[in-house]
């Protein structure tokens, strides 16, 4: 009877420190993939988020611009052509541009 309950006890550690063994197979295998990962994505051309937001900031800096700069060559053009004056082509071509871009 002493014999069976020590293979017993024999079982369970030998279990025990098999499941500790996979558990740290397990961290790792994780911590290996984590540093592929990175070494991936650093490979890659990516940018961070805050130049990200940098250049989205001065693209809407830049529309807003541009829609202020066509309203206001609307406006010459409107007060060039009440004075009797007709607006050259140039002007009317880069109007309506300004205007399609918007």
């Amino acid at each position: 009877m002493q014999s069976e309950k020590r293979i017993f006890d024999d079982l369970a550690k030998v279990l025990n420190g098999v499941a500790g063994t996979v558990a740290g197979m397990g961290r790792e295998a994780e911590a290996s993939m984590r540093e592929r990962a990175r070494e991936w994505a650093g490979g890659l051309d990516l940018v961070s988020r805050e130049e990200f937001d940098a250049v989205k900031t001065l693209a809407a800096n830049a529309r807003a611009d541009a829609d202020a700069l066509g309203k206001r060559v609307a406006a010459l053009e409107a007060a060039l052509h009440a004075k009797g004056g007709a607006a050259p082509a140039k002007a009317k071509s880069a109007a309506k541009s300004a205007k399609g871009s918007a």
